[in-house]
């Protein structure tokens, strides 16, 4: 892999020869997916590309250069996952995001709720910015895992044994609207907010 920007010169080529020829195709740096409309104008695309790559001494990358319908298969792009016409954050995004909240949400991580929260908001906030686009849902079952730590973290400091569940006496006791209150970001509500403006 190299730098974006050396990315972008000598791949300049690539895009201005697959335009011409009338392909469709998205870029960032190395990174790219080639828009089509059948099978046989995909495995065009394809060839076009492996032609040129071999020419400039370029290789593809074995496991992400394919052929996919991304109407029933999908295809991972730039920490997306584009499938039936809907994005959402691939499996690989979704995890680094929680390994991240995990290692500040321990159950004996032995702050108070308050400075818990104001450690992850910030990362919440840029998670949002980046995948703000995705499918709606995405939000509020993040936002559900996220609530499910914290609340654990509160059964932990009232001396009660487990975890807590998605469904059951912890969101009795700390529902949704007692972390609002506490000021936790709810990535849905900011979706709700950005559709509204927009």
């Amino acid at each position: 892999m190299i730098s974006p920007l050396l990315s972008n010169i000598y791949l300049d080529p690539l895009d201005h020869l697959m335009a011409g020829r009338g392909f469709e195709m998205v870029r960032y740096a190395d990174d790219f997916v080639v828009l089509c409309r059948s099978p046989q104008e995909a495995a065009e695309a394809l060839a076009v590309v492996r032609g040129w790559t071999e020419q400039s001494g370029l290789t593809l990358h074995s496991e992400k250069t394919k052929l996919v319908d991304a109407r029933s298969d999908g295809f991972d792009f730039l920490g997306y996952h584009f499938e039936r016409g809907r994005r959402w954050p691939r499996k690989k995004s979704l995890e680094k995001l929680k390994d991240t909240i995990r290692a500040k949400t321990g159950r004996t991580v032995g702050r108070g709720l308050p400075m818990v929260i104001a450690d992850i908001n910030p990362i919440l906030k840029g998670w949002f910015g980046y995948f703000r686009h995705s499918y709606r849902p995405t939000f509020r079952i993040v936002d559900g895992w996220v609530r499910r730590r914290l609340r654990s973290i509160l059964r932990e400091h009232q001396g009660l044994r487990g975890i807590a569940r998605a469904n059951g006496a912890d969101q009795t006791r700390w529902p949704n609207a007692f972390f609002a209150k506490h000021g936790l970001l709810s990535l849905q509500g900011a979706r709700d907010a950005v559709g509204q403006s927009s």
